[in-house]
């Protein structure tokens, strides 16, 4: 009986992985496992205060979800769109204007201290965000804040 707890229990925190009857390419990640995997995540934040976990990528698109308890370097995505769903917590999005000190840290990755001349939007659980590739984005979070947000990377054309 024991062992049956513990195997209920792992699966709860375990992404769902798909059945036979599951069409390829399928996956499903519920409001449960996302829900623990951003308390996972706050748990495991970086000297920068950010902890991210890849879902999968699929062709031209990859999702992940990230968690922030601090304010995040400017970046700027030559070739990919990002799509951001606020799940919880609060911060403010810098977007547009010009990257200051850009470095190229990976192909078509370009990173910066901060914007200079960009427009600040106020994001909150359920908000759902669109940066075209090219376009400079920032996420500032307040000191004693948390920001998780589910990513949609996907390929520009």
């Amino acid at each position: 009986m024991k062992t049956v707890a513990i195997l209920l229990l792992a699966a709860t925190f375990a992404f769902a992985s798909p059945t036979a009857s599951d069409p390829q390419g399928f996956e499903l990640w519920t409001a449960a496992q996302l829900g623990a995997l951003q308390s996972k995540l706050a748990a495991s934040v970086n000297a920068q205060k950010f902890a991210n976990q890849g879902l999968g990528t699929f062709g031209n698109h990859s999702f992940m979800v990230a968690h922030r308890e601090g304010t995040g370097a400017a970046e700027l995505h030559e070739t990919q769109n990002d799509v951001f769903f606020v799940q919880s917590g609060q911060a403010t999005l810098v977007v547009g204007g010009t990257l200051v000190e850009p470095n190229t840290v990976a192909p078509h990755e370009i990173r910066g201290p901060s914007i200079s001349g960009g427009t600040q939007k106020a994001l909150g659980a359920g908000d759902v965000v669109h940066i075209p590739a090219g376009i400079p984005h920032q996420l500032l979070v307040d000191p004693g804040k948390q920001f998780t947000y589910f990513v949609v990377k996907i390929d520009a054309q």
